[in-house]
């Protein structure tokens, strides 16, 4: 079996892998390069793009843009596997986007092609085995796979951390269904963000529940802006509400996404975490004259402020006109990575800056959906691998010092490739 790092090698986001044995080819993602990273542009790959695809086919580890967002480029006979409610979640956010962006409506006509599968439910795909585990991130319903040819096994790790709600069952779920490995393809996000993970998940629920008490009792609202696809860190919001019996509030999309995971047969979702507690999120209803608005009746702005709420917000005109009209102060809180709101790099936000404004917090609200490199030691012990390909990294040479007096590393440039 072999092993070709098409793109990733020394970038974050835009990942393209390839597995190849007895002529099959089995790639892994094919999304979006990030911005202000390096970019290499649209990939020209045999048996992906173009040529013979009756022996490809692509697994998706989940449904961030960088991992997805460029399948609408593949021919359409391609084969492509994607975890059932994930490509619900897509479904979703292409439906609420395809407005704004026509690529959404493309999107939509993939999904309906695409095929599924379960977690620990192996499936074969030519002469490669396919063992899908479902993995900690951001994003729900994220997988790593083992992929076996010929005796010889490799685990994609996709993006994953060991810091979240389900990371505790994750040694188990190795060991039960993995194993050992000849080669781990690893994703290396954090490795030059040593404070990226400076709290659980766990933690954050506790510290927000403990702010929403402290701003109810000091009359004020709280006002969370987070990715309405962080399913875990949204649910941990709403159950922190609940706890302190403060309102909680979404959007109907917002909402559509808390739906798609508590109806789903996931086996996470038998959590409670994932479950509605004894009030549901309330929903936010659009203004049918004014599209720009929420329905705001004459009472609620004071209902608001007399109750007390948590507001799950969006970077919108609809959220901006809404939090004019609620008297009283509001705390707001920026639950995502603040390179969003830092001016002059790449991936600033204006509309969120703007909705934010300058009084916010951010330091200690967020953690991130990546692994760091303390829990990765722990990672390999589980595998033992015989060799080591970091991708998703900015930094392949830092990964390669920090690990390598104990694990073969191998560094490739893109286009690279490794035999088992």
């Amino acid at each position: 079996m072999t092993i070709t790092i098409h793109r990733g090698t020394k970038q974050i986001g835009g990942c393209v892998t390839e597995y190849e044995h007895d002529g099959w080819h089995l790639f892994v993602d094919y999304g979006e390069e990030l911005p202000g990273g390096p970019k290499s542009g649209d990939l020209e790959v045999e048996g992906l793009t173009h040529g013979d695809l009756s022996k490809s086919a692509l697994l998706i580890t989940h449904y961030h843009g960088d991992h997805i967002g460029c399948i609408t480029k593949l021919p359409k006979e391609l084969k492509i596997y994607m975890g059932d409610v994930a490509r619900n979640i897509q479904t979703a956010l292409s439906n609420h986007l395809k407005s704004v962006n026509l690529l959404h409506e493309e999107m939509l006509e993939r999904l309906k092609l695409m095929q599924t599968f379960k977690e620990g439910k192996a499936f074969p795909i030519g002469p490669f085995n396919i063992m899908p585990i479902t993995a900690d991130h951001s994003a729900f319903d994220a997988y790593a796979f083992k992929i076996t040819a010929d005796g010889h096994s490799a685990y994609h790790s996709g993006d994953f951390r060991m810091h979240g709600f389900r990371s505790s069952k994750f040694p188990e779920v190795i060991k039960k269904f993995i194993g050992k490995v000849d080669c781990v393809v690893c994703e290396a996000t954090n490795i030059s963000r040593p404070n990226a993970t400076s709290k659980t998940e766990s933690a954050l629920q506790r510290d927000f529940k403990s702010l929403f008490m402290e701003n109810k009792k000091a009359h004020k609202g709280t006002v969370v802006y987070l990715s309405s696809t962080n399913i875990d860190r949204l649910f941990a919001l709403y159950h922190a509400a609940l706890e302190a019996k403060i309102p909680f509030y979404v959007d109907g999309y917002q909402r559509e996404i808390m739906d798609i995971i508590v109806n789903s047969d996931s086996i996470w979702t038998k959590s409670p975490l994932y479950q509605y507690g004894e009030y549901e999120p309330k929903v936010l209803i659009y203004d049918k004259y004014d599209k720009d608005k929420f329905y705001v009746s004459d009472s609620f702005p004071q209902f608001l402020s007399d109750k007390g709420y948590v507001l799950v917000a969006r970077a919108n005109k609809r959220f901006d006109n809404l939090l004019k009209q609620i008297p009283g102060e509001k705390v707001k809180v920026l639950s995502m990575w603040d390179g969003y709101v830092r001016e002059g790099t790449e991936t600033y936000n204006e509309n969120l800056a703007r909705s934010l404004g300058d009084d916010y917090v951010s330091h200690g609200w967020h953690t991130s959906g990546h692994v760091d490199m303390k829990d990765l030691c722990e990672f390999f012990n589980l595998l033992h691998p015989k060799a080591i390909i970091p991708i998703h990294t900015d930094a392949p040479d830092k990964f390669s010092e920090a690990f390598e007096k104990e694990w073969p590393v191998v560094l490739l440039n893109d286009g690279g490739f490794y035999t088992l």
